[in-house]
Parts: structure tokens; C-alpha cells; sequence
């Protein structure tokens, strides 16, 4: 009898692009990858913190590079891309500007549009085309967010950011799956970083958060790290134009 043998969720000999590296769930991301053998590139806007977290990155014997990059500059984005064929690319890179609907002002509605989505739209379409030009398979997962499924208490502008962000990730698994290319999304509920921090010294806020996570309490950076080893390694070699809700609970209501 030949037993199945479970898939590997080793990276070795791979390249990965993360976006919004520095910090955060893109750094644990970064991480993630270099640990399971991948050649990482970090990319992200700031140079200071960026050089910190490959620093102790390659310190700590893993294989990475930075890129200072503004994703939402699209010629700076296409100069990335050009020549370079990456077999895992993260797009942790976004932003949030909370306010109730009839207060967003047009400057909130395109910053946050232009990061989460225009940008995630363009890095995908890159990084595929160059995949498909290699004759390569591959893997893109976006860091999206449980307000992609959901609505939240001023948090249009963002929910409208991510439900887009789920739509385009079905429609572009649909173009790509013949050419072997995955794309996918992570969606997790509210995780204890450097950006949230406002959001959990907020008391009604953070009891409003901790009553909606059933599992009764917030995520943590190494909460996401392994969903995304997941989507990226073999063994998720059938999944693809899905996301994964890493949220605690939050939606099952």
C-alpha cells in the first residue's frame, strides 16, 4: 500500500515579494517565508525601519533584500517588476482612514482606494504578467481584512476597499488558473500592531471588538503567518480566487 504524503510547505529555492514589510503583519509574513526557505524581498516606503527588519532578517540566517517602494506609484511599481519574476508575491501593504459616511472627505476616499485597491489591482496584474512571460507558476495573496465580508461602524471607505479587493481576486483567479497562477486573499479580524494601536485605546472600540470576536480575544501577527505559508507553499496548490478568514469568529454570525 502507498500511503499520500502531505504536501511540503517548504519555499526553498523560491523568490517572494512582501509589500509593507517593515512592520506588522507584512514583516510576520516576511518572516514566514524566509523561514520556510524563500529568498524574500521587503518592500515598503520607509527606508529606516525597511533596512531594520532585513537586517535582522539576514542576522538571524534568512535569506532577504529591501526595496524601498511606493506601491501606489505605478511607474515605481512597473520599474520593480520589470526583469524580475517572482514566484510568491504578499501585498500586506494598506491603510485606514475611519470616519462616518457622510464625513469622508474625496481626499480620505482616494487615499485609501489608491492603496488598498488601485494598487493591489496593478501589483497583481505585474506580477502575473511576468509569471505568464516566464512560463512560470505562482502564488499572490493579498492581506485583505474581514471587513471585506462585513460592514463596520465608520468604516465605509475601508469595506468598500476590501469588498472590491475580494472581487477583483475572484475575477483575476478566473484569467490566471490555466496558467497555473494562484491568487487568493487573507482576511483577519483586528490584529495588535503598531497601526491599530489608536483603535484599542479606544474603550468603546475594543469592547466593540471583543464582544464580536467569539474566540474571545484580538489577533495577533503570528495569527496570520501560517495562512500565508499555506496559500504560498504546494499545499495549496488547489485554492485559488478564495480567501481565508483568520477572524476569530467575527463573521460566522
Amino acid at each position: 500500500m502507498t500511503l499520500p504524503r502531505t504536501p511540503s510547505l517548504r519555499l526553498d529555492g523560491r523568490t517572494a515579494l512582501v509589500t509593507g514589510a517593515s512592520s506588522g503583519i507584512g514583516q510576520g509574513c516576511a518572516v514566514a517565508l524566509a523561514e520556510a526557505g524563500a529568498h524574500v524581498v521587503c518592500a515598503a516606503r520607509g527606508a529606516d525601519r525597511l533596512g531594520q527588519t532585513v537586517q535582522a532578517l539576514t542576522d538571524a540566517g534568512f535569506s532577504a533584500e529591501a526595496l524601498v517602494l511606493d506601491q501606489t506609484d505605478l511607474a515605481a511599481l512597473q520599474a520593480a517588476l520589470q526583469g524580475r519574476t517572482f514566484d510568491v508575491v504578499v501585498n500586506s501593504a494598506g491603510l485606514a482612514r475611519h470616519s462616518a459616511a457622510v464625513e469622508t472627505s474625496p481626499e480620505d476616499y482616494d487615499v485609501v482606494m489608491g492603496i488598498n485597491l488601485r494598487s493591489a489591482y496593478f501589483l497583481s496584474a505585474g506580477a502575473a504578467k511576468a509569471m505568464m512571460a516566464a512560463g512560470r507558476p505562482g502564488s499572490i495573496i493579498h492581506i485583505s481584512s474581514q471587513m471585506g465580508h462585513v460592514g463596520g461602524i465608520d468604516r465605509a471607505v475601508y469595506c468598500a476597499s476590501k469588498h472590491g479587493l475580494e472581487g477583483m481576486v475572484k475575477a483575476m483567479a478566473i484569467e490566471w488558473g490555466r496558467a497555473g497562477i494562484r491568487i487568493n486573499t487573507v482576511c483577519p479580524t483586528f490584529i495588535r500592531t503598531p497601526l491599530t494601536a489608536q483603535t484599542f485605546d479606544n474603550p468603546s472600540r475594543r469592547a466593540w471588538i471583543e464582544d464580536k470576536i467569539k474566540l474571545g480575544r484580538v489577533g495577533e501577527v503570528e495569527d496570520i503567518m501560517g495562512a500565508v505559508l499555506y496559500l504560498a507553499s504546494d499545499a495549496a496548490s488547489l485554492v485559488t480566487g478564495t480567501s481565508m478568514l483568520i477572524d476569530g469568529g467575527w463573521t460566522a454570525d
